[in-house]
């Protein structure tokens, strides 16, 4: 059974930079689109960012565009890394890894979540 385990959630302050890591545990290889949702308590899930398994197409969300960057490991192709740069406190939340079959779908309805990091950004 395949699960999404994610890394690297913690407290830093204003402007400092995060790493997150999100693996496909029971993967040996993926093919599969990989991405990122962050949710604040009493908020809706938002969108942060999407990467096709080939690691040509990335979306990303408004919020974030410039300052998050998404990659995938070139070997087996099944982790997912989100650098988090010029942090700022609107950007704590609990982060949330995905997978679906290509980046819209990532987007839009995942197949599979992980069970999130927190990452919290102080002022």
């Amino acid at each position: 059974q395949v699960q999404l385990v994610e890394s690297g959630g913690g407290l830093v302050q204003t402007g400092a930079s995060l790493r997150l890591s999100c693996a496909a545990s029971g993967r040996t290889f993926s093919n599969y689109a990989m991405g990122w949702f962050r949710q604040v308590p009493g908020k809706e899930r938002e969108f942060v960012g999407s990467i096709s398994w080939s690691g040509e197409i990335i979306v990303y969300a408004d919020s974030v565009k410039g300052r998050f960057t998404l990659s995938r490991d070139k070997a087996a192709n099944t982790v997912v890394y989100l650098q988090m740069n010029s942090l700022k406190p609107e950007d704590t939340a609990v982060y949330y890894c995905v997978e679906g079959l290509n980046t819209d779908q990532v987007k839009h309805n995942p197949d599979l979540w992980g069970r999130g990091t927190q990452v919290t950004v102080s002022s």
